[in-house]
């Protein structure tokens, strides 16, 4: 249920109501935008009398909402989050490029690369230490090692980091992570995600191989109810018949999610694709349809990558197209602001 207050809403009679609703159990998100403030009411709201609240002096309408997802809802918070890491943010009209190797192999690599996509226009180093692979024989990552050389390369560039834990016992190593990656493979993990939420960093959600929107914003919606509520959703491409492609890339995803809640959205075209020739044309077209970011493969060697080659650009390669990407997105932007 949501409750729209009226423009500026006597604060005695808001105390009152929000201290009423407490008592029947009832926990209450709090959304202030330009034109109203919004209360969502999570918890079990069937016995609320909707006419009594609807009655109030200070409230505008009264709405059950329906979709099981509360937090995540854009009903419940019609603002756009933005959320702020570093030196940079996510959302709120800007183009997060997040740019790196799948996995990182060494200091040097990891170091040189950062400096290349930063050079490049990318705000953020993606790369990761712990890698969940198909096959037990495949490069597993570096683990604690890999999350310290990724470090490093952060106090070479300034750029943030993001990268994806796989399991509860490593998050102690993440405290100095500034974005955690939930990857597709643990999506409804849901100790995980309870565990995520209890961070005080954001949380990025890739979306599983099969998921649905609703199982995909269900799983953010876990983050948020245990308090985090810097939650950044992740379309990497889902499982379809098609075996050309190492996924499909779901482009609708941008707008539908745009309806559906107020998170902002990432597109991952290297995932999605498995091939580095695909990655512009998909790239451009996630801008184009409204994306708040890219996460972008770039290897220095990639016929040698220990993993993930064939998707991954070269520097020379990513460079020409982070800054397109950052033009056409300043075009989209302005006409979507009539200019």
């Amino acid at each position: 249920m949501i409750v729209i207050l009226k423009q500026n809403p006597n604060r005695e009679q808001l105390e009152s109501l929000i201290s009423w609703l407490q008592e029947k159990g009832v926990s209450i998100h709090t959304s202030i935008g330009e034109a109203h403030t919004i209360l969502g009411l999570v918890g079990d709201t069937s016995k609320l009398d909707i006419d009594l609240i609807a009655a109030l002096d200070i409230v505008e309408d009264v709405k059950r909402v329906q979709e099981p997802y509360k937090n995540a809802n854009r009903k419940f918070h019609p603002e756009d989050t933005v959320i702020p890491v570093r030196d940079t943010q996510i959302g709120g009209g800007t183009l997060t490029i997040m740019a790196g190797p799948c996995s990182v192999e060494s200091e040097e690599q990891v170091v040189a690369i950062a400096k290349a996509v930063k050079a490049s226009g990318a705000t953020m180093l993606r790369g990761g230490a712990f890698k969940p692979r198909t096959s037990p024989y495949s490069f597993q990552g570096l683990g604690e090692k890999g999350l310290e050389y990724l470090k490093v390369a952060r106090e070479e560039t300034g750029l943030p980091i993001v990268t994806e834990v796989m399991d509860l016992s490593q998050l102690p190593l993440f405290k100095d992570v500034d974005v955690i990656q939930i990857g597709a493979r643990n999506m409804q993990n849901f100790d995980l995600l309870k565990a995520a939420g209890h961070q005080d960093k954001p949380v990025m959600i890739k979306r599983g191989m099969s998921a649905t929107y609703e199982e995909w914003l269900m799983s953010a919606e876990y983050v948020m109810a245990s308090g985090n509520e810097n939650v950044i959703l992740c379309e990497r491409g889902i499982r379809t018949f098609e075996s050309y492609t190492r996924n499909t890339l779901d482009i609708a995803a941008i707008p539908v999610l745009r309806q559906l809640t107020h998170l902002p959205v990432i597109i991952d075209p290297s995932h999605a694709t498995g091939k580095y020739w695909l990655v512009e044309t998909l790239s451009r077209a996630a801008v184009a349809a409204g994306t708040d970011g890219l996460q972008i493969e770039v290897h220095n060697d990639p016929a040698h990558a220990l993993c993930d080659g064939p998707q991954s650009l070269k520097p020379d390669v990513f460079d020409p197209l982070a800054r397109k990407l950052l033009k056409l997105h300043a075009f989209v932007r302005g006409l979507d602001e009539g200019d």
